[in-house]
């Protein structure tokens, strides 16, 4: 387990000219010695506090020693990855805990707005809104950066809106370069959130691929439209999301009436029919047991650009690298 010099020393060289170093006790006065009541989250690495610092709103993370590694990963890729829809790293410390300083984002976390009753409920076209906001952040993250990255942590509670509702993508405490695909090692170790990781990926031995984010992403879809979590307990039974959307595409008569029975209820009428059946023949294909039948995201923002803009039929064939992709999504 590294120390506070250990840590200082792996962070040298980073590109930190955007960020900022605090000291402890700066930290500790803009969070009230970080009391309970400006704790505002909690997470498998630490805590977050809502902060004051220099002038602007901020989310502090407050992480043990011995998560060293997941600050070391995340200071490195906020440091050199900067998008409209990834929380903005602010700044960092290494004084006795690990923190990292983000920017603050008023409305909470997507998981909270789909199922605390005391929020107004999301309207179908904000829920669009906030999946192709997502979609964005995770192609580029995958595509677009100097490095590709790997999320592999995408779930509802990492998703975080402003104050307009849109979406930013946030924690990338186990996010790896793109390239360990292509590793040849069979001793990998599986990290994430169950019911958001794919099959592959669940039994161990797979090395990880952007395929890992789009089943995720796909969770969170199927989440848009039900508000349900990605895995359901009903008494001794445990169900996840995936496979009760399954169970409707692979053996309903009717899936379009099965699919209505699992809209979010807060919804009432007011949704497209067919935009919902869409977007969960979407999720569908990003949950496909085979990553290699899957679709990249940057297939995922054209399909999501594409339904969100025009109520009009659309020719996905011209989109998409995937014949069985173009298949699902075309109904046949």
């Amino acid at each position: 387990m590294m120390n506070s010099a250990q840590i200082g020393t792996e962070i040298t060289g980073l590109l930190v000219e955007k960020s900022q170093e605090f000291s402890y006790k700066e930290l500790s006065i803009a969070t009230n010695k970080f009391s309970m009541s400006n704790k505002i989250g909690e997470g498998g690495f630490g805590e977050v506090f809502y902060a004051e610092l220099r002038g602007q709103k901020a989310a502090i993370k407050k992480m043990r020693m011995k998560a060293s590694k997941e600050f070391c990963a995340e200071l490195k890729v906020l440091t050199r990855v900067h998008h409209l829809n990834l929380v903005g790293l602010i700044g960092y410390c290494v004084e006795g805990f690990l923190f990292l300083v983000y920017e603050y984002i008023d409305n909470g976390n997507l998981s909270q707005n789909l199922r605390d009753s005391e929020r107004e409920s999301l309207t179908w076209s904000t829920r669009m809104q906030i999946a192709l906001d997502s979609a964005r952040a995770l192609e580029y993250i995958h595509e677009h950066t100097v490095h590709g990255y790997i999320h592999r942590d995408i779930k509802s509670e990492n998703i975080l809106l402003d104050k307009r509702f849109r979406a930013k993508v946030t924690d990338f405490g186990l996010s790896k370069l793109a390239d360990v695909e292509n590793s040849t090692s069979s001793n990998k170790i599986v990290q994430g959130t169950f019911g958001y990781m794919p099959p592959e990926y669940a039994r161990g031995g797979v090395a990880p691929s952007p395929k890992i984010d789009v089943y995720a992403f796909g969770v969170v879809l199927y989440e848009l439209i039900s508000a349900k979590q990605a895995v359901i307990r009903d008494g001794p039974e445990v169900k996840g999301l995936v496979a009760l959307f399954d169970e409707v595409f692979d053996h309903e008569t009717n899936p379009t009436e099965a699919l209505k029975n699992l809209v979010d209820p807060r919804l009432g009428d007011n949704y497209s029919v067919d935009s919902v059946c869409n977007i969960a023949k979407l999720a569908k294909a990003c949950t496909m047991k085979d990553p290699q039948l899957r679709p990249s995201m940057r297939s995922v923002v054209v399909a999501l650009t594409t339904l969100t803009s025009t109520t009009e039929d659309w020719n996905v064939s011209s989109f998409f690298e995937n014949p069985a992709f173009v298949n699902l999504m075309s109904g046949k």
